[in-house]
C-alpha cells in the first residue's frame, strides 16, 4: 500500500544557495571542529524513579546508552526491529543491574507500526521521564518503503517525527521530561536546505550523503517547532551529535562500503560509550533540563548549519511531515 504525499503548491521550495550562503562563516566551522575533541559532561545524577525509552538500543549508542541509564538505576522500555535481540537484550540488562528493562518491536521504516507502538506508550501507567530517537541508517542506494517513502527519510525522520506528535499530549501533561533526537553533523550534507519538491529523491540522482543530511535537517528544524509548542510545558526536546564514534550504521550496504568504514571512515573514532554519556547527561542531568530546541555536540552547544536555523523552513517542514504522516 502506497502512502506517500508529496508537496502541494502551498509549500514553497526552500533550497536555495543564495539565502544561505552568507551565513556561513569560519567561526562555526571551527567551532564544530573544536567541540569534536571534547568529552562529554558526565553527570552523577542517579535516574533510580525515571523511566527511558529508548529506539534502536540492541546494538551501537543505544545499547550503550541502554547500559547506562540501566547502571543508574532507570527502568527501561526498548524499542527495536529484532524481537530476538530485544530479549537478549532485556535479559542482560536486568541480569546485570536488577533494573526493568522491557520491549516493544517495530520497524520504523513503517509509519503503521510507528504508530502502534506510540499507541502502546500512550497507555503506559506511567510518565516517560526521557525519551531517546536513536533509531536510523544510512543506505548508498535509494530504497523505498511499502507506504512508498524513501528509507532514509522515513528512518531517520519521519517515524520520530509521527511517535513526537502522537506523544505530545501525554508528555505535555506530565510533571516532567526530556526528548532527545541522536542527530548528527551529517545535517550539513543538506547545505543548501531541503528540497522540498523532491524529499522523496524522484527527481534527482540519489546520494547517500544527501539523503541522510536532509534527514537529519528536517530532523532539526522540525525539533524548532516541537520546542515552541512544548514551550508552556516543563517537557524539553533537544538534538545532539552523538560525536565521532564506532556504530553498526551502513550495515545494510554492500561489502565493499562496509570495509571502507570499518577501515578507514571509523579508523580512529571512539567507542560509542562517549555517546551514552552524553545522552545520560542531556536525559538526567539538571544544568539541562531548562534547555529546548537546542543543538549539541555531546554535550556542548553548538550553532548547526544556517539551514537548520531557518524558522520559515521549520513550520514549512513541519507541515510537510504531518501531512506525510497523515496527521493534517
Amino acid at each position: 500500500m502506497r502512502l506517500y504525499i508529496a508537496p502541494t503548491a502551498d509549500f514553497q521550495y526552500s533550497y536555495q544557495m543564495p539565502k544561505y550562503f552568507k551565513d556561513y562563516t569560519l567561526k562555526n566551522v571551527m567551532a564544530m571542529v573544536k567541540n569534536s575533541k571534547l568529552d562529554p559532561v558526565i553527570s552523577p545524577t542517579r535516574a533510580e524513579g525515571h523511566l527511558a525509552v529508548i529506539t534502536g538500543a540492541t546494538a551501537g549508542i543505544g545499547y550503550y546508552t541502554a547500559h547506562k541509564y540501566a547502571s543508574m538505576g532507570a527502568d527501561l522500555l526498548c524499542i527495536n526491529r529484532s524481537r530476538e535481540k530485544s530479549e537478549q537484550l532485556a535479559a542482560e540488562i536486568s541480569g546485570r543491574y536488577g533494573t526493568r528493562c522491557d520491549f516493544l518491536v517495530a520497524d520504523f521504516s513503517s509509519l503503521a507500526q510507528t504508530r502502534e507502538v506510540s499507541t502502546s506508550l500512550l497507555a503506559l501507567d506511567r510518565d516517560i521521564d526521557v525519551l531517546i530517537h536513536n533509531a536510523g541508517l544510512y543506505l548508498t542506494t535509494r530504497s523505498e518503503t511499502d507506504e512508498g517513502f524513501e528509507t532514509v527519510w522515513a528512518v531517520n525522520h519521519l517515524s520520530s517525527f509521527l511517535m513526537n506528535e502522537l506523544l505530545l499530549p501525554k508528555l505535555a501533561a506530565q510533571s516532567r521530561g526530556r526528548i532527545i533526537m541522536v542527530n548528527s553533523e551529517g545535517h550539513r550534507f543538506a547545505p543548501w536546505g531541503l528540497r522540498t519538491d523532491d524529499l522523496n529523491w524522484e527527481k534527482r540522482r540519489y546520494s547517500g550523503l544527501g539523503a541522510y543530511g536532509s534527514a537529519k535537517l528536517a530532523q532539526l528544524l522540525c525539533i524548532k517547532v516541537t520546542a515552541q509548542r512544548l514551550a508552556e510545558s516543563p517537557v524539553t526536546i533537544n538534538a545532539m551529535h552523538p560525536g565521532a564514534v564506532k556504530t553498526d550504521s551502513g550495515k545494510d550496504n554492500g561489502r565493499f562500503y562496509r570495509w571502507y568504514k570499518e577501515k578507514v571512515i571509523e579508523r580512529n573514532f571512539r567507542s560509542a560509550e562517549i555517546s551514552a554519556e552524553a545522552l545520560y547527561t542531556l536525559g538526567i542531568g539538571e544544568s539541562f533540563c531548562h534547555e529546548s530546541g537546542k543543538f549539541y555536540h555531546l554535550t556542548t552547544l553548538e550553532d548547526p548549519a544556517p539551514p537548520a536555523e531557518d524558522l520559515q523552513a521549520a513550520r514549512e517542514i513541519y507541515e510537510i511531515s504531518r501531512v506525510s504522516c497523515g496527521l493534517a
